[in-house]
């Protein structure tokens, strides 16, 4: 497996997201809803993005405040989703692309989120979901685990970012949702909508290798939206809204 804490691979992720018109399309449309969300939180806060690595979400929201659990170039914290260094209530806006289903023990990020979560602050999450499309491509063809019978929210780690559980998402917030809302009473699930059935696997993801370029990207997005109006299951990726109670 790829040493996913090697700090050299921000260079791979930058040039990917500069030479892939398709995979940086994806992430610029994560971006553009992190921005609609941020219009439904309070005016008062600090705006973070955990997980930031390579991307470029601060070329969309200025004010956002970028982190990493690696010391990363280009970010502006060092920072551990399962222990973050802001104070109660003082965050409107949690931002997560890709990162959710690498935090290695989920109930204890949630935990984090309700405190530093000021009342009706908001996390945006976007990741991978248990969808028809990419639960054999999770299974079979990637190089990060993929346990969806896995009965815990926890998995070991060999490192910040050596460790995964694909399903993490869909098990949190799907399959046991009734744990979920029961040992979290204060963060509401607003949404839970499987996105983009093919559109990141054709870009590649990080690889070399693409099959959408800025020609195919219309036709692409068109049947993403076809096949999600056939069954939501065609999802590979979700995006997911919690919101902080006033409690």
């Amino acid at each position: 497996m790829e040493n996913l804490n090697d700090l050299s691979r921000i260079s791979q992720i930058r040039a990917a997201l500069s030479a892939k018109s398709g995979l940086r399309r994806l992430y610029e449309e994560v971006y553009q809803h992190y921005a609609a969300c941020l219009t439904r939180c309070p005016r008062d806060g600090l705006a973070v993005e955990l997980g930031s690595g390579g991307g470029f979400a601060k070329n969309v929201i200025p004010e956002l405040i970028t982190s990493d659990v690696l010391p990363y170039t280009g970010v502006d914290i060092v920072a551990d989703a399962t222990k973050m260094p802001f104070l109660d209530r003082s965050v409107r806006f949690f931002g997560m692309l890709n990162v959710f289903h690498h935090i290695p023990d989920a109930a204890a990020f949630l935990s984090e989120a309700v405190r530093c979560l000021a009342p009706n602050g908001r996390a945006f999450i976007a990741d991978q979901n248990r969808g028809w499309i990419s639960s054999p491509i999770l299974r079979y063809f990637h190089s990060e685990p993929y346990a969806p019978a896995s009965k815990t929210w926890q998995f070991a780690s060999t490192g910040p970012l050596n460790g995964a559980n694909g399903a993490l998402p869909w098990m949190v917030f799907a399959r046991d949702r009734s744990r979920f809302e029961r040992e979290f009473p204060n963060l509401k699930l607003l949404q839970y909508k499987p996105t983009t059935p093919l559109r990141y696997w054709l870009s590649g993801g990080l690889k070399r290798w693409s099959l959408l370029p800025e020609s195919a990207w219309k036709y692409a997005t068109t049947f993403d939206k076809l096949l999600l109006k056939v069954s939501p299951h065609f999802g590979s990726f979700v995006e997911i809204e919690l919101l902080k109670s006033d409690g």
